[in-house]
């Protein structure tokens, strides 16, 4: 019995890449980016088209295949069995796809691209995309600026930024691709810190900050007093001061030193803390290496 299921499904996958051999790489991409982003409204986010084209790429390519590949309800989207067998192989395609292109293509590459994000997640995040967008592009001159979202977000509005990085509420006020989710946690050098007498002390970026924003809005919402201790624009400064005993911050999980401590114990009496999320936000009309860093910061980090 396990024979004939193997050979069943063997049988699938060489009918799926008989018929990938025919199939346009651009309903492979739309179908790896449905399912990388959960749903069709992103997925057109982030492949700059609309929800319709989209699915009609997906009709073409179920249509192509004679295969069903997504299960869809109002609140889920899940892959068939079909779709499961076909996403690795259409990744590894377009990867091919790809690598061919730019053979032939990115040698031509060449320009200057300003890039804009917060120290925390340039230091963190993104040096390793950097660095391979570079090493594919040696012509391409990146020139990156760190500072606080505000700042970052100011100078691409006064055109100083093809590219910015910008934290922001899950609402997306301020536009652009959410290319990151960060879940965030109050952070000390240990637990004594929340559970002294008195207004909690706080460390914090300078207004107006997501995570500043994030904490006092919490503790306001559960009716706990606070105070603001220290103030440091700079990752290393806040770090310092939490080490020192100062008080107590917000930062991302990730981004948490192993020699400081996550506090999510409810007995300390501290809210549980949303995530926020990083978007891209982009100026018009970008040159052509500047659009292929945008593409491989989304791809790269979009999670």
């Amino acid at each position: 019995m396990k024979l004939i299921v193997l050979d069943a499904k063997i049988a699938i996958v060489n009918d799926i890449m008989d018929a990938c051999m025919n199939i346009h790489p651009d309903l492979l991409r739309a179908f790896v980016t449905v399912v990388e982003c959960g749903g069709f409204s992103r997925a057109a986010e982030r492949l700059r088209r609309g929800q319709s084209a989209i699915s009609l790429q997906m009709k073409r390519l179920e249509d192509s295949l004679g295969a069903k590949l997504l299960e869809r309800t109002p609140r889920h989207l899940s892959l068939t069995s079909e779709g499961e067998l076909l996403l690795d192989h259409a990744r590894r395609l377009l990867r091919l796809n790809d690598e061919l292109v730019g053979r032939f293509t990115e040698r031509e590459l060449s320009g200057v691209v300003r890039l804009g994000a917060p120290e925390d997640f340039a230091t963190s995040h993104l040096p390793s995309v950097l660095a391979k967008f570079a090493r594919a592009h040696p012509r391409v001159a990146l020139e990156v600026t760190c500072e606080l979202t505000l700042e970052v977000f100011e100078r691409f509005r006064a055109g100083g930024l093809e590219i910015a990085l910008v934290k922001r509420e899950p609402s997306g006020a301020m536009g652009g691709i959410r290319v990151w989710r960060e879940p965030l946690v109050w952070v000390a050098a240990d637990r004594q810190i929340a559970e002294t007498e008195g207004p909690l002390p706080l460390i914090v970026s300078p207004r107006p900050c997501v995570y500043r924003k994030r904490a006092t809005d919490t503790l306001d919402t559960m009716g706990r007093l606070w105070r603001v201790a220290y103030t440091c624009g700079s990752l290393a400064g806040t770090h310092a001061a939490v080490r020192a005993g100062l008080g107590i911050t917000v930062l991302p999980k990730e981004m948490v030193p192993t020699d400081l401590a996550i506090l999510n114990d409810e007995a300390l009496g501290l809210p549980d803390l949303k995530d926020t999320e990083m978007a891209l936000i982009e100026a018009p009309d970008l040159n052509p290496a500047a659009a292929r860093l945008r593409d491989t910061i989304v791809r790269e980090l979009e999670h």
